[in-house]
């Protein structure tokens, strides 16, 4: 029985001097604190960022230039779009209530910048040309001319800077990508001048350069979103206003028709 013991008794032996062999290596890594993972993650991206080259530095400053410049365009634009909607709801309701037209456009600028009030100056500013106010238009398809003229100038302004936000949302990526190519062009080329053929010596500068890559998909990914959100409500704005170009004439041609047609309402006479 003591011989059979023997054996695991040296084993254990072995064993408590291997473990204390390695302790003697790295005396203070048990008694080293565990920096808390954010912290670290924190630290070591501050680093890749101060320690980023020049052509990544470019990079990333252009980025960010690009960053600031959609943003803007996508907060002016969304104010300027909650304003136009919310006047032109007004302008509906005003529209629909009035008696007659002429009181409307005595008052339409005050629903500016609401598109569907250049669609109705320009309605009536042909009428008026070509009945003088009182009467059945000679043309009514130039009424209706104007009315997609109107629409287009309206959303061509309404659409004003969109294009910086697909340009941006399309090159960013690609801008991130050239700085991080160039950045292990760098990595690998220190690599072969140094001589040192290990993953220690060329993951620095690889993890620098994929910063530029992060950077740009943080700038495009916003930009694509904010695009495609503007975008709708621009369609929303077209489908108001050609629905308006409709009633707005629809009114102008029961004013002006004969009996049965709506003419001997008072409500509807321009």
């Amino acid at each position: 029985m003591q011989q059979a013991g023997q054996p695991a008794i040296y084993t254990s032996r072995k064993m408590a001097i291997l473990l204390m062999f390695l302790f003697q290596d790295d005396p203070g890594a048990a008694a080293a604190p565990l920096a808390p993972p954010a912290a670290a993650n924190s630290s070591a991206l501050l680093e890749m960022l101060h320690n980023s080259g020049p052509v990544a530095f470019a990079v990333l400053v252009l980025l960010l230039a690009m960053s600031i410049f959609s943003w803007t365009i996508m907060l002016t634009k969304a104010g300027a779009f909650r304003k136009a909607r919310s006047r032109g709801q007004n302008f509906i309701r005003a529209f629909r209530k009035s008696s007659r037209l002429s009181e409307i456009a005595s008052i339409a600028d005050q629903y500016k910048p609401s598109p569907l009030v250049s669609v109705f100056t320009e309605i009536i500013d042909e009428y008026q040309r070509q009945t003088g106010g009182r009467g059945y238009p000679r043309n009514p398809v130039a009424i209706e001319r104007a009315a997609q003229t109107a629409s287009s100038e309206a959303l061509t302004v309404l659409e004003s800077q969109l294009t910086w936000l697909a340009t941006i949302a399309a090159v960013a990526p690609f801008v991130g990508l050239l700085g991080t190519v160039m950045g292990i062009v760098d990595a690998f080329h220190g690599l072969g001048t140094q001589g040192a053929a290990t993953l220690r010596a060329v993951a620095p500068g690889i993890s620098e350069a994929l910063i530029t890559t992060a950077a740009g998909l943080v700038v495009a990914i916003p930009a694509v979103v904010g695009y495609n959100q503007l975008t709708a409500r621009i369609r929303e704005f077209a489908a108001r206003m050609d629905d308006f170009s409709r009633e707005l004439l629809n009114a102008l041609e029961n004013a002006a028709g004969g009996p049965g047609t709506g003419a001997d309402d008072p409500r509807r006479r321009p």
